[in-house]
């Protein structure tokens, strides 16, 4: 397991705390010009964003759309939750996209003809492996990749992965691809896209560690055409980046994919309602 050396950021944890929660407070009181003073106070203070500042603002309609979420917010994030993640995320949000890539693998292998095994899954964002669970039977070796150094620990107990790395899906993809690593067969990203804005980077880069005639299978949040209202994408209400159907499409077949299937899914509920995505299949060219 190797691990990316983190650059080193120091702020004032005290009063960053002080202004986070205070901008949290506001936003729930509903006083939406308050919380948005509020979270830009909070981006002054930590200007690498551990708490998602600049996607809050988004969210609230009070700041631009930002190309994706911080990398320090995600990292924290995920760490913070990595003891009780799987609990989290399963039990309580109701979320099996791990199992349905699993399940749209078999059920497409006849009428696509779709190899039943594979040599090289990479795992882009694999979390604590809920995907390698479900998959490693179906794989000779496995490669999981993740921001959050807790859950990459976590991962590797379960003895699924061969491989494990820290670091950011895109700079991961690029750097294999300048070392010339061996490419993969099987690629996916079960949680990745409701935390990057526009994909083009990272789906070139998926472009180009799949193997020819590989496939590539993700899972992708969305919102009405209404609520999009023309956009390829958006942060929507609980601060996670929704995609239009459309420009997923597009920007797969721009890198020389071929999708298979683009499902529409359940991919998780939150406060009692459904958040409706996309399970995609698609096959590199």
């Amino acid at each position: 397991m190797t691990e990316d050396n983190a650059e080193e950021y120091e702020f004032d944890e005290e009063a960053l705390a002080e202004a986070y929660e205070k901008a949290l407070a506001l936003e729930k009181a509903g006083d939406i010009e308050g919380a948005a003073e509020g979270w830009r106070e909070v981006l002054r203070l930590d200007p690498a964003d551990h708490g998602g500042a600049a996607v809050r603002l988004a969210a609230l309609g009070r700041g631009d759309t930002p190309p994706k979420a911080p990398d320090a917010y995600v990292a924290t994030l995920f760490d913070q939750h990595a003891e009780m993640f799987d609990a989290i995320l399963v039990d309580q949000l109701g979320y099996h996209v791990p199992e349905m890539v699993r399940d749209i693998l078999g059920e497409c292998a006849p009428k696509h003809s779709l190899p039943g095994t594979f040599s090289r899954l990479l795992d882009l964002g694999c979390g604590t492996g809920l995907a390698g669970e479900y998959l490693h039977d179906r794989c000779d070796h496995l490669t999981g990749v993740d921001l959050a150094e807790t859950m990459i620990e976590m991962t590797d107990e379960r003895e699924v992965y061969d491989d494990l790395y820290v670091g950011e899906a895109v700079a991961f993809l690029e750097a294999s691809l300048e070392e010339g690593d061996e490419p993969w067969d099987l690629v996916v990203a079960t949680d990745v896209l409701p935390y990057l804005g526009g994909i083009e980077a990272f789906i070139a880069g998926a472009a180009a560690v799949t193997a020819p005639g590989g496939l590539f299978a993700f899972s992708s949040e969305t919102l009405s055409d209404e609520t999009l209202a023309g956009r390829p994408y958006m942060v929507g209400p609980k601060q996670r980046f929704a995609h239009s159907g459309a420009y997923v499409r597009e920007v797969l077949a721009a890198n020389g994919f071929d999708c298979l299937e683009q499902r529409p899914i359940v991919v998780r509920y939150e406060d009692g309602e459904a958040v409706p995505g996309h399970l995609v299949l698609a096959r590199a060219g």
